[in-house]
């Protein structure tokens, strides 16, 4: 029989920490905490391998779980002492996600499940709290309704709130006992009205109910959208964890909170979360109302008047904070727990490893190193390439007059600046239009990731550090100002309303200010981070381990002094044809592109090759000592040409031609499909005067650099769209002898070696051949991935994402390299001309270069570097090392 049930608790588990691809990260912990024997409520695990049969038999349920999980509920009866759907002392359940990969937010919880209107008295007798009864029973309707029946929480929160109008009342724990329960009697009446059907008062029908809806939960939109977002893979599912409940919500020695080992936004080792008394857990994270700080320093450091944890349950917080200690050494990582404190007794309801913000990652990283808990490896591979991107935003100069508007909490650091949005909806629209925004929300919800994603950051008036968007926004490394009190947001008249009465509007721009908490109104002047300190010393220790070089894709001077202060090793990729697009350059361009002769052109090369010359010396003395690779010229010539009236008639003026002769000219020179026409080396082969230009600009360059900097240039030139060694043949030999005149004119001695692109699946199959002349392979991922595919990677968007909806591709080929085919043709490509030349020199110089996942492949094919845009060469070296780590490991 197929065991789908895990059971833990009473210091026993079945499952351990190890066991998170089964029982997912929240179950496997919980099993973790048990054997350790931490006090953690009876509960059981229903395993992901159950997710996975769901959804593969029409969403039904396995026969023989049912017979488990009412086997583990009954062994937490006879641990708690209590009966579910019991009239004396019932046992009341949670239903609760629990994927391999932390998705705060994204599937759905079911809390107090076993509530009927007879349930509820004899809990209210046994707790002596009949107002506890009804405000849990009311908490159960809202979230089961939710959740398992599709009506939407806001109906009730619309009750709720009419309600403490009329009764008067500010905050929820105000209510009595008799006044919930009539909250709890509209509740069931809107069920009935809106659904046509009573809730359900079987406790049974509850549970089974529930567990389908929280497996359901993996293929709800949101959910979705975070795993396309995070890449985490639809096949994994998610456990479900089915658990005593214990209640922070029984008086005011009771409690519910959430902490960090460690402060997620900037390291310090100190403990850091926030906990509310008389609560449950989903007032905390939802931000309805505002919590108060755990420990004394905290509560300092926030300025409020709210007594802290520390003072309030001294006795509950000693224990907590032991246990903390306890599990950090023993995960060896930050944590990020739940816990409920029950009339003075304290709970453990999860722990995980703790999202942070880089640069927070970075100083625990380094910390637990010097601590002895880690080693530099394990050091280097605790931090998450892509979200390196977080220490490379701009903040704000701190010399510039702030006009605050607002602040709150600093959630997640970095600044941002854009237009105000309100919705999630516009916020997507606006990045469509390429319009930069801030997300404003009274409170961010699950609902809202589309649009979080879209905007530069995010800004709420509730919530705490613990919020929905500042969990999020920190995992995003978005900048976040959360629990903004002291502004207002007017949804129904699209008004933000800050201090001083100063009304912002739809469409305004504010920045905020994610490491203060301050909002201010217009955009304010940025600055570059300093990668330095901890993010030196980790770097330091990825370069000191990883095997590959990382060069840069740079055709300007500033990308590539971008490039060196980041780390690069050189310039894997200068594309030429960029540097003729600006300013005069591209008028010359189009003359000779458009010269009816091979004079014409060479008169108009000859007005290109100073500017070309100037071009490399630049890129060439900013990166001496470093190697640098030239492309010739790639694209179609139709990239060049003037497209309106206007556009023909300025060139047909320069080039002293009517303007209907020289349309005619545009069109003999249209392609039907320029991408595979007349562009690369066919390009060099049909106008070598074109080579030529480029490659004496190129050997001038690198003697007049060499001159400048004392030191010759490692220079390497690269031939573009070979797919016949002919062509190469035809195309170095123009390349050689530029060489030897340049040689002859200044008298000195240029070294360079002289290879391909690999961009076409021939070039790949005939790569032993190709080696033959080629010096270096540099694999152009780009077209690599177009031609081999036989899709336009500039119409890809079109469906891609449709096809990634529909499981017929997990990641988009362009963005992360399909190891399979392309990645097949790579590994072919590098075997076969290596068998030719055992010293050949390969890279990767698509966009795939700064991809983690195409890295690590990159690593196993044995590629001596891979190449990116600037801004991603530091993602690159950390993604090396740990690619190269992970080679030494398996």
């Amino acid at each position: 029989m197929t065991k789908w049930v895990y059971r833990f608790g009473g210091g026993e588990a079945e499952g351990r920490a190890a066991d998170v691809e089964r029982l997912g990260g929240k179950g496997a912990n919980l099993a973790e905490m048990a054997s350790l024997g931490l006090p953690v409520p009876p509960g059981l695990t229903i395993v992901a391998d159950a997710c996975d049969f769901y959804f593969k038999n029409g969403r039904a349920l396995p026969e023989d779980l049912k017979t488990q999980v009412l086997a583990g509920i009954a062994a937490m009866e006879a641990l708690s002492g209590r009966t579910f759907g019991g009239d004396v002392r019932p046992l009341l359940l949670s239903v609760r996600s629990g994927a391999r990969a932390s998705m705060p937010g994204m599937m759905d919880t079911v809390l107090n499940l076993g509530l009927n209107d007879e349930t509820v008295q004899a809990l209210g007798h046994d707790a002596g709290d009949a107002r506890f009864a009804w405000d849990s029973y009311r908490r159960f309707i809202q979230m089961y309704a939710d959740v398992v029946m599709g009506l939407d929480h806001e109906v009730f929160e619309e009750i709720l709130e009419d309600e403490k109008a009329r009764f008067g009342h500010e905050y929820d724990t105000d209510l009595s006992a008799v006044e919930w329960q009539h909250v709890v009697g509209l509740y069931k009446q809107m069920i009935e009205e809106e659904l046509g059907e009573s809730f359900p008062q079987d406790p049974h029908v509850q549970l089974w109910k529930a567990i389908a809806a929280v497996f359901s939960s993996w293929m709800n939109p949101r959910a979705m959208t975070y795993r396309m977002l995070h890449r985490i893979p639809e096949e994994w599912g998610t456990a479900v964890n089915v658990q005593a409940m214990v209640f922070g919500n029984l008086g005011s020695s009771s409690a519910t909170g959430v902490a960090f080992t460690r402060n997620p936004s900037t390291g310090e080792k100190a403990l850091y979360g926030e906990f509310l008394v008389n609560a449950q857990g989903e007032d905390v994270v939802a931000g309805i109302r505002t919590p108060q700080s755990i420990t004394e320093e905290g509560r300092l450091a926030s300025g409020s008047e709210k007594p802290s944890m520390e003072k309030l349950m001294p006795e509950a917080f000693a224990e907590f904070k032991a246990i903390c200690g306890r599990l950090e050494a023993h995960y060896r990582d930050m944590q990020d727990l739940e816990f409920t404190v029950e009339r003075g007794t304290l709970w453990m309801l999860q722990t995980r490893s703790g999202k942070r913000t880089t640069r927070a990652a970075m100083k625990i990283a380094v910390d637990m190193v010097a601590e002895g808990l880690i080693s530099e490896e394990e050091a280097v591979c605790r931090i998450e390439p892509p979200s390196l991107d977080q220490l490379l935003h701009p903040t704000i100069d701190p010399r510039v007059e702030r006009h605050v508007v607002g602040s709150g909490l600093p959630a997640s650091p970095g600044a941002a600046t854009g237009e105000i949005v309100f919705t999630a909806e516009e916020a997507v629209a606006a990045e469509s239009e390429g319009r930069k925004v801030i997300l404003v929300r009274i409170e961010t919800s699950p609902e809202d990731i589309h649009g979080m994603h879209a905007a530069e950051g995010i800004l709420t008036t509730r919530g705490g550090m613990t919020s929905h968007a500042a969990v999020v926004a920190r995992g995003m490394g978005i900048p976040c100002v959360v629990g903004a009190g002291s502004m207002r947001v007017d949804l129904r008249n699209e008004l933000l309303v800050g201090v001083g009465g100063v009304t912002l509007k739809r469409g305004d721009t504010i920045t905020i200010d994610g490491s203060s908490g301050q909002v201010l109104k217009g955009a304010v002047p940025m600055i570059q981070p300093e990668l330095s300190g901890d993010f030196g010393k980790l770097m330091a220790w990825a370069d000191k381990t990883r095997r590959m070089t990382v060069r840069t894709n740079a055709d300007t001077p500033q990308d590539a002094r971008a490039a060196r202060s980041f780390g690069a090793e050189g310039i894997g990729l200068c594309r030429t044809e960029h540097m003729f697009f600006e300013g005069d350059r591209i008028q010359v361009m189009r003359e000779m592109i458009l010269a009816e002769d091979e004079q014409g052109r060479r008169e108009a090369l000859a007005r290109l090759l100073p500017m070309q010359r100037s071009d490399f010396t630049d890129l060439f003395t900013i990166m001496h000592g470093l190697p640098v690779t030239i492309r010739l010229l790639d694209p179609p010539l139709h990239e060049f040409l003037p497209k309106t009236e206007a556009e023909i008639a300025e060139v047909a003026r320069a080039m002293d031609m009517p303007p209907a002769f020289l349309a005619r000219r545009i069109d003999a020179i249209h392609e039907f499909n320029p991408m595979l026409g007349h562009r690369g080396c066919r390009l060099a082969i049909s106008y070598p005067e074109i080579a030529e230009m480029q490659a004496r600009a190129i050997f001038e360059a690198a003697v007049a650099a060499a001159r400048q900097t004392g030191e010759p240039v490692e220079l390497e030139i690269m031939v573009p769209l070979v797919s016949l060694r002919t062509e190469l043949d035809y195309v170095k030999g123009v390349i050689d002898r530029i060489a030897e005149d340049v040689t002859k004119e200044t008298g000195v001695s240029i070294s360079y070696l002289a290879g391909t692109m690999i961009e076409l699946p021939r070039a790949a199959l005939r790569a032993h051949v190709i080696a033959e002349t080629a010096e270096f392979f540099s694999f152009g991922t780009n077209d690599l991935t177009q031609t081999t595919f036989g899709i336009s990677r500039d119409d890809a968007a079109a469906f891609i994402p449709t096809y990634q909806k529909k499981g017929i591709i997990e990641h988009d080929p362009f963005i992360s390299l399909d190891f399979d085919g392309v990645g097949e043709l790579i590994r072919l490509a590098a075997e076969r001309g290596r068998r030719t030349r055992n010293d050949l020199k390969l890279g990767i110089c698509g966009e795939h270069g700064g991809d983690p996942a195409s890295i690590h492949f990159c690593e196993g094919a044995g590629l001596d570097y891979v190449s990116c845009s600037p801004f991603r060469v530091p993602i690159a070296r950390l993604a090396a090392a740990q690619a190269a780590i992970e080679g030494r490991r398996s």
